[in-house]
């Protein structure tokens, strides 16, 4: 509790003696609990951040073999997410008959963006997005993003095969 403290009020130089005022005192207890209960009352109902997620729609059931389509080579481009936030990307399919040449590019808006705009332009786009075991996850939703951002709505999320590692070694043999 906490008090506030006066002097008295006698001691005057005359004769005649005064009554001695009484200290007032404040209970600062109520004021304290007032402001525990807002306290707590503004923390439960504050609107904590949200978790954001990204909507990602996957097929339901297994595709039989003869009911997919062939993806043309032309129509293909694959990005390939790899260790120390690389990312390698090339037009067309890895068992294309000419080797596709593999290039270096970043996450940035002048880098992976600029690819997929350029590409926007075959309405049959099909963006592959694979990832290496060394890359982050993050690496696979600034894809996603990018998906999002350029509206290219024809994607999917493949596992790295053979021939992409092998496309990749020789990429970073080159560098």
């Amino acid at each position: 509790m906490a008090e506030i403290q006066e002097k008295g009020g006698g001691g005057g130089k005359g004769g005649k003696k005064r009554s001695k005022k009484q200290s007032t005192r404040i209970d600062m207890t109520p004021m304290v609990d007032l402001g525990f209960l807002l306290l707590t009352f503004f923390i439960l109902t504050t609107t904590f951040a949200k978790p954001q997620t990204m909507e990602i729609n996957m097929p339901v059931k297994p595709v039989k073999e003869d009911e997919q389509q062939a993806l043309k080579a032309s129509n293909a481009l694959t990005l390939i997410a790899d260790e120390k936030d690389q990312l390698f990307w090339y037009a067309g399919l890895p068992d294309a008959p000419a080797a596709p040449g593999v290039q270096l590019t970043d996450y940035s808006a002048n880098g992976l963006r600029k690819i997929l705009l350029e590409k926007r332009s075959n309405a049959n786009l099909t963006v592959l997005l694979k990832q290496t075991d060394k890359s982050r996850y993050k690496n696979m939703v600034d894809m996603l993003d990018e998906m999002n951002i350029t509206s290219i709505r024809k994607y999917a999320i493949v596992d790295v095969d053979p021939r992409d590692t092998k496309l990749i070694a020789d990429a970073k043999a080159k560098l």
